[in-house]
């Protein structure tokens, strides 16, 4: 069962809203941050695509090697099976990444089927893919299908989003913070939101594209 979706600004403020009532230090961030974006891509090849491109680099690297896929065109599944080694190389991706977005571009994911499957088929689904993680999945799930309930507790921004919101001694683990996390239900996506949007504010640059 597909749970509840992510379409407009007004479902970001109602899942705020919900999470400020439910943890003061919620409602305490929202002050700092302000309304939170809306942060939906489309979906299919070319965001998934470029999540891997995200994947273990900053911000501001992933974007710099997304533009230049982008002027180079070769951001759709038959433009990275024509290119060649070096061709992905120029843009800046690594030898490993060129291997997985070759094996996306090979996968032939029906992209317009995911959007019906609940939230662990369409990540189960994903990571059948070599080189796309949980992570990946999660990220795709939240901004490209709007799947309010999904959220990524392996990315770094979010852990350290928390430790400082929380007050931790330590930065959480992927498993800590997917089991703080559980209470955040059904809005964890907008819990996300949230902590990059705080992240942003704390340490002054982005935690996610």
């Amino acid at each position: 069962m597909v749970g509840r979706i992510i379409a407009t600004p007004d479902c970001v403020a109602e899942g705020a809203a919900h999470l400020a009532a439910i943890e003061p230090r919620f409602a305490l961030a929202l002050e700092q941050t302000g309304p939170l974006p809306l942060r939906r891509k489309k979906d299919g090849f070319e965001p998934l695509l470029s999540a891997i491109v995200s994947q273990q680099v900053s911000v501001a690297a992933a974007d710099a090697i997304w533009r230049r896929m982008k002027a180079a065109n070769l951001t759709g599944p038959r433009k990275i099976l024509w290119a060649t080694e070096e061709d992905l190389r120029a843009c800046g991706l690594s030898r490993q990444k060129i291997r997985y977005a070759r094996s996306l571009a090979e996968a032939r994911i029906r992209f317009s089927d995911l959007r019906g499957f609940p939230d662990e088929e369409v990540i189960a689904t994903l990571v059948e893919v070599p080189g796309i993680g949980r992570w990946t999945a999660e990220i795709y799930a939240m901004f490209s299908l709007g799947r309010a309930d999904v959220f990524a507790p392996g990315d770094l921004a979010l852990q350290e989003a928390a430790r400082i919101l929380f007050e931790t001694d330590v930065r959480p683990t992927e498993k800590a913070l997917r089991e703080m996390a559980e209470p955040w239900s059904p809005w964890r996506a907008v819990a996300a939101r949230l902590l990059w949007a705080y992240y942003r504010v704390a340490k002054d640059r982005e935690g996610i594209r």
